[in-house]
């Protein structure tokens, strides 16, 4: 099966999962731009992790919630898409969940600082629009 079959796939799961729109996690996806077994260096000495570009400081919980320990988590989190999805899915619910919004939990997946969280939220929002999977108003 090809990887973006499966991809596509683990996607649904999560969404299900985690009851999040999956519309939405293909925004995420398509923003974020990553791929199996990609880490991103960032400027804080932090790594993006997988097709959903997990960051780094999410390990330390991953792990404890799974028993494993960091270097584990990581390399789960990095090769594995269901796993790195999944994740994704988990940490957006949790930001809706937090603040009970979809739109402030989409901008709180990249970033909690207000013109960060704005600037993603718009770019993914736009990718929706651009790929059909939001209507836009009239």
């Amino acid at each position: 099966m090809a990887a973006s079959k499966v991809l596509a796939a683990c996607l649904m799961l999560a969404s299900h999962t985690y009851s999040v729109p999956p519309a939405v996690l293909v925004g995420i996806y398509k923003a974020e731009g990553g791929a199996i077994g990609q880490e991103v260096g960032n400027s804080n000495g932090s790594y993006d992790l997988g097709p959903m570009q997990i960051n780094t400081i999410w390990m330390p919980d991953l792990a404890n919630r799974w028993g494993v320990n960091e270097k584990t988590a990581r390399k789960w989190v990095r090769d594995d898409a269901c796993t790195n999805v999944g994740v994704a899915a988990w940490i957006l619910r949790g930001h809706l969940d937090e603040t009970g919004s979809l739109s402030q939990a989409i901008g709180n997946y990249h970033s909690r600082t207000p013109h960060h969280n704005k600037k993603y939220k718009s770019r993914v929002l736009g990718i929706m629009k651009d790929n059909g999977l939001i209507k836009t108003s009239r």
